[in-house]
């Protein structure tokens, strides 16, 4: 029997964690995410089924059977279908009132306007390697006053940072700027978890290869990722609670049980990070 969708009837268990008011308030919420892979496709359904209204998403690739470990849209039934409508549609059967605009091209200097346009909170889902697009995003919401989240999948666990209005900018943090894509990869794994906590269960570290690009990852790390970031983005978008910005950050995780508050004023250039920069470099440099 076909029942027919109510949104009320959908979103009523939120009821209690979420008023009544809230909750028709984050129907009225409109979130981008760019990048629908591995914690792309995950923050999008967990926001989804947490009653946000309205979605610009962007993605310009589709389904492999190298997906199958972490990525949500991944199944025999999507190979080779581009992410990007999968995903909408996934998205559409848990709220078949969703508005969702597509940006199948992915994110690009030709449509960042359009994918921000009335956007109140950016999901960062890119690709670890993504550089371009990821400075080019972070630059645009520092620009038009979005509030920003990364919850980066390391290990078994997640790494979480906002960048909020007015305060540090994701450029001003990490110190991207022209630096070579190493560089970026470096300054980027070291800024979103100083404390490191995945490293020491790292059982093949000849699987991370930054100059090839690739890394290893877990579903667990990126369902991870979808609860802190959905639940940063109610704190935002409801304005309720202590919403904690960048040089502030944390990282939780599950394989070692801990959860590390981080906070590095100046960012890329507070004296710690880049003692821990010049020691990743140097063991970097033994392991070659």
């Amino acid at each position: 029997m076909s029942q027919p969708f109510s949104y009320q009837q959908a979103y009523a268990r939120n009821i209690g964690w979420v008023t009544q008011a809230e909750q028709s308030v984050l129907r009225g919420k409109r979130i981008a995410i760019a990048g629908l892979g591995g914690v792309g496709g995950v923050h999008l359904l967990t926001l989804a089924r947490l009653g946000v209204g309205a979605f610009h998403i962007a993605d310009f690739d589709t389904f492999d059977i190298a997906n199958f470990n972490r990525q949500v849209g991944a199944t025999m039934s999507t190979l080779g279908l581009a992410k990007v409508e999968v995903l909408a549609g996934m998205a559409r059967d848990i709220n078949p009132g969703l508005q969702i605009v597509r940006f199948p091209d992915g994110v690009n200097s030709g449509n960042l306007a359009q994918f921000f346009e009335g956007v109140d909170l950016y999901v960062d889902g890119l690709d670890f390697f993504a550089f371009d697009a990821r400075q080019a995003t972070f630059a645009a919401c520092a620009r038009l006053g979005i509030p920003a989240i990364t919850a980066a999948p390391l290990g078994m666990g997640t790494a979480v940072l906002n960048f909020l209005p007015g305060q540090m900018t994701f450029e001003q943090y990490f110190g991207w700027g022209a630096l070579p894509d190493e560089e970026k990869a470096l300054r980027f794994l070291v800024g979103l978890a100083p404390a490191g906590l995945h490293a020491r269960y790292l059982v093949d570290p000849s699987s991370i290869n930054l100059q090839e690009q690739r890394g290893p990852s877990t579903i667990m790390g990126c369902e991870l990722c979808a609860g802190a970031a959905a639940t940063e983005a109610l704190k935002i978008l409801l304005n309720r609670g202590p919403v904690e910005a960048a040089p502030r950050g944390y990282h939780f995780d599950a394989y070692r049980n801990k959860l590390v508050r981080t906070w590095r004023p100046g960012g890329h250039r507070h004296p710690l990070q880049r003692l821990t920069m010049m020691l990743v470099k140097r063991r970097r440099g033994a392991q070659s």
